[in-house]
């Protein structure tokens, strides 16, 4: 996938005479898949977990209509409206789940209801009427004119990672003398530490060399792509260093097993909902903040496209494997399509048309890949 990204890139500013990978561009590309990144690292797991959620999107509306409401008519400051969200959320996102874990309702049903129940809950909230949301803090979680960090403050994140990235990599050799297993030559490892780090030099420079043209100073890394970060970090220690991480894989493998084995796969996908909620609202308060506003169609269609970037990041329709690393390299590339299609200007019924053949072939692809692996095997 990531040579996917680099290909596409590559393409698209080759098509638009250097436009792609300007860095106003790439800063607009980083902040827009922001809010799609944040919702598919934990549809990863919901769909790895054999389930699906189709009101991603609808929810994420009611949330952030919700929210916006609450600030702007009721008059309560953002972290109140925030967590009032958040209990709303989390509580649609259990009932919806203890309808799927309690009851065996499929996950696709209940939540094919709740894609419409909720995009009425969110034009019932406000009535359909737009919520503004003047809170000069609050804005900046979605990015915009003072929605970024700064150079020196995104140098220092950089140097952080960096180093954060070469202590793993020595944690990892230490750990595995002290086990007994050989170790790969140090400059092996060396090397590819160094790939992630680059990857990482190079975004924030790209990142500091945008600036507004009435700012003084250039931008910085987005806030936005900071949660998104945040996000996938705390995803990824969930998965590979939690017992719950653990039991969804398990179950994802195989529900009837994972259950024989002790494994409470009730509770498990009931805090997989949960969870689901916690991050609907973290990304209704990113979009309701770059749009400076709540409306009621906030989220519309955006399950396509966190479905999407969760496939085609390596996702399996069929449960049991995913990564979160693959959801942020498929919203990437879907984002990066939609793009540079549009520098293109190409219109934007043709560019749904492409977007979800993309998806399609990325689905052939899982399934001819696991049909030809399966056969070897």
């Amino acid at each position: 996938m990531g040579a996917v990204l680099l290909a596409t890139a590559v393409v698209f500013n080759l098509l638009s005479g250097g436009l792609f990978l300007a860095p106003e561009n790439l800063y607009n590309i980083a902040q827009q898949t922001a809010v799609v990144g944040i919702v598919s690292t934990v549809v990863v797991l919901v769909i790895v977990a054999r389930h699906i959620d189709l009101s991603v999107g609808s929810v994420m509306g009611f949330v952030g209509v919700l929210i916006a409401t609450l600030m702007y008519t009721a008059g309560w400051h953002w972290v109140e409206a925030a967590l009032a969200g958040l209990a709303v959320a989390v509580g649609v996102s259990l009932y919806q789940g203890a309808l799927t874990a309690m009851l065996g309702v499929p996950s696709f049903v209940v939540t094919l209801g709740g894609l419409m129940s909720f995009r009425g809950a969110a034009f019932l909230v406000a009535d359909g009427k737009t919520q503004p949301v003047g809170d000069a803090f609050f804005q900046r979680l979605g990015g915009g004119f003072d929605g970024a960090i700064g150079v020196q403050a995104s140098w220092a994140l950089a140097a952080v990672v960096v180093a954060l990235l070469g202590l793993k990599t020595v944690l990892r050799r230490r750990a595995k003398a002290a086990y007994g297993v050989p170790n790969p030559p140090l400059w092996l490892d060396a090397l590819v530490g160094a790939v992630p780090a680059a990857i990482v030099i190079g975004f924030v420079a790209t990142m500091n060399a945008y600036q507004i043209p009435t700012k003084d100073a250039p931008q910085g890394v987005p806030i936005p792509v900071l949660v998104w970060g945040a996000v996938a970090v705390a995803l990824s220690f969930i998965v590979h260093r939690t017992r719950f991480g653990r039991y969804v894989f398990a179950l994802g493998g195989n529900p009837e097993a994972a259950a024989l084995v002790g494994i409470p796969v009730r509770r498990v996908t009931l805090m997989l909902f949960a969870l689901m909620g916690v991050l609907i609202t973290i990304a209704a308060m990113v979009s309701i903040a770059r749009l400076n506003a709540g409306t009621n169609s906030l989220g519309s269609g955006m399950e396509l496209f966190v479905i999407a970037a969760a496939v085609i990041g390596g996702t399996s329709l069929a449960g049991g494997s995913g990564s979160i690393l693959g959801s942020v390299l498929g919203a990437l590339i879907m984002q990066s399509i939609d793009s540079g299609l549009l520098l293109l200007d190409i219109s934007i019924g043709l560019r749904y048309v492409i977007i979800g053949q993309v998806l399609i072939a990325a689905v052939v692809f899982d399934v001819i890949y696991r049909r030809w692996t399966g056969e070897a095997a």
